[in-house]
């Protein structure tokens, strides 16, 4: 780790610990968009090598490179790989490299390689982004219940100035995703020895209340504490077409747990589960990612115990135009053992480091009102949070002996005309089953399409019902 960057993170703002819990002062949260940091908390300058640059602003707002239904174009298409890590000389990059990293090069010698490319810090958000997160610095709270919810937060992140694990957490789950967005996705899990997969189609509906400005619903109804709502139904393959789900994530896990609807097609009904997060299994995963690992981590962070470990350089899935591309079909992208290596770009960025340790099953009686006393399936999980987004780009998972079980990537884009930094593709590594997941898949299924208006009418039970028939 790099010590004295570690060291000058956690003591920039020693003597807060208390303050923490109600904000910062107004004097530190003026320091948010000056000379030192920028409007998100992160270091606006580059490091002493050169090798990360200084943040400029990111990518300003533009349309000129996205025609009307099509993909974002790559806006660095002349930039060339400066060098490639492999398994024969990532013993040189060791301090700047994941556990998780490390053993998919291990793992596959000869056909995986990180090609490292310039970098470029291209996060950018809208200006009422940065205004909401300069106003959060000093208001947002954490619910001491537990540290299961955040208060008089608003728009995106809640503690740009962290002291604490869980509030970088939180800084990742709250982060501003849009107002609203229509997408479609594709999953796929292919066979260890062949590759073939089953492309899993999915047509989605998303609304971010938390994030939406004034002025942005059409029809608010019951959102109070909402930070998103998920429509969600199969539209491919046909043995998996007419299932569909709703989910109602909550800023506040101990006031409103989540709560979430699926349409069960043979019943031609829709049932409210009892709980549905943590580990349990994703579905049509085939068992290699849990509920709490979409987008890169989801849910309440009360069920660990969070330690900032400061902030490190790393290589991470940074700008993956090429990723994204809408001339790509998924067999492009997805081999057997990895996803193709030319097709992903890798930047040294800094990122926050957090350690999350599964609190016993004794310890979380009362982690969560309405949710069965239990612990996780994973005893540990490091997640890598870029410091100009408050993104998880990597995510490292530790199963009850402690050896490293799951590995997942979330390979960035800035959508520019937006402008938002949000994944464009997600990779979950499962080492036990020597199998991967890939999510994000929609390369010819159509663009994400962000809308500036929220309708509650269209997040309710009887809307899935209509909306998967």
């Amino acid at each position: 780790m790099h010590t004295k960057l570690a060291a000058i993170c956690l003591t920039a703002f020693a003597g807060l610990a208390y303050q923490s819990f109600a904000g910062v002062e107004e004097d530190q949260a003026a320091r948010l968009g000056g000379d030192e940091l920028t409007p998100v908390g992160a270091e606006r300058a580059g490091n002493s090598e050169g090798t990360i640059p200084a943040w400029s602003g990111g990518m300003a707002k533009s349309t000129a490179m996205l025609p009307p239904g099509k993909f974002l174009s790559n806006p660095f298409p002349a930039d060339e790989a400066v060098f490639s890590i492999t398994a024969q000389n990532m013993a040189q990059y060791a301090d700047q490299l994941s556990e998780g990293q490390k053993a998919l090069l291990r793992n596959n010698p000869d056909t995986w390689r990180m090609n490292v490319y310039p970098t470029r810090r291209t996060s950018s958000y809208p200006d009422f982004v940065y205004q909401a997160i300069k106003r959060n610095a000093t208001r947002s709270e954490l619910d001491l219940d537990n540290l299961g919810g955040v208060i008089n937060a608003e728009i995106s992140s809640p503690f740009p100035l962290p002291t604490r694990g869980v509030e970088v957490v939180w800084n990742h789950n709250l982060r501003w995703r849009g107002v609203a967005v229509d997408r479609f996705e594709g999953l796929a899990a292919p066979t260890r020895i062949t590759g073939n997969f089953n492309l899993v189609l999915f047509e989605d509906k998303i609304a971010f209340p938390y994030g939406a400005p004034e002025g942005a619903f059409e029809e608010k109804g019951n959102f109070s504490q909402i930070t998103v709502a998920l429509k969600s139904k199969v539209i491919a393959p046909g043995f998996s077409r007419g299932g569909g789900q709703l989910v109602l994530e909550s800023n506040n896990f101990n006031m409103t747990p989540r709560r979430t609807w699926v349409y069960n097609q043979q019943l031609r009904r829709v049932f409210r589960l009892p709980f549905a997060g943590f580990d349990n299994p994703a579905p049509l995963s085939e068992g290699l990612r849990f509920n709490d690992e979409a987008d890169m981590y989801n849910g309440s962070p009360a069920i660990f115990d969070w330690k900032l470990l400061g902030k490190r350089e790393m290589f991470i899935p940074y700008n993956a135009y090429r990723l994204h591309g809408g001339e790509l079909d998924a067999a492009k992208i997805v081999g057997s053992e990895h996803i193709s290596p030319e097709l992903a770009r890798y930047e040294l960025h800094r990122v926050w480091v957090v350690e999350g340790t599964a609190k016993s099953t004794s310890r979380t009686l009362n982690t969560l009102r309405g949710v069965a006393n239990r612990g996780h399936s994973y005893s540990k999980r490091i997640l890598y949070v870029d410091e100009d987004s408050w993104s998880v780009a990597l995510a490292d998972s530790y199963d009850a002996d402690g050896k490293l079980w799951r590995f997942s990537e979330g390979h960035l884009i800035n959508y520019y005309h937006v402008p938002v930094p949000w994944y464009t593709l997600q990779t979950s590594y499962d080492f036990r089953q020597e199998r991967y997941l890939v999510t994000g898949l929609d390369n010819q299924l159509g663009p994400y399409k962000f809308k500036k208006k929220i309708n509650a009418t269209e997040f309710g039970p009887n809307a899935l019902d209509y909306y998967v028939r």
